[in-house]
């Protein structure tokens, strides 16, 4: 059975990002939130966001909140931020995978990839 997992990077700070709030989105006719969590102190969500049964193949997005990390973290940002929310969209075509989507933040920038 497969599963999502992900983690933030504070790439500014070199350190984890602990507290981003983290949704899940199945996109369709109408965009369906499938869970929220909170990185820990690691930077890594406790508990896959999706797994078994209700993980299926489709198209997916996170939102990562990542302005409210960043000004809770005491970084000054402009007035509106650069970045707030983070959305990541992308592809499961094969739901029996597992699938890992990082997300390496700053506050003017962001990068992420599929880890294992």
């Amino acid at each position: 059975m497969g599963r999502l997992t992900t983690h933030v990077l504070d790439t500014a700070s070199g350190k984890p990002a602990a507290g981003v709030k983290v949704e899940l989105y199945r996109i369709g006719q109408r965009d369906e939130r499938l869970t929220e969590a909170k990185t820990n102190a690691d930077g890594r969500v406790d508990r896959p966001l999706i797994e078994g049964d209700a993980f299926v193949a489709g198209v997916y997005e996170l939102r990562f909140h990542a302005g409210d990390y960043l000004r809770g973290a005491g970084t000054a940002l402009p007035d509106p931020a650069f970045l707030d929310v983070v959305p990541i969209r992308f592809g499961i075509a094969t739901a029996g995978d597992n699938y890992h989507v990082p997300l390496l933040l700053s506050p003017y920038g962001y990068s992420t990839y599929r880890g294992s």
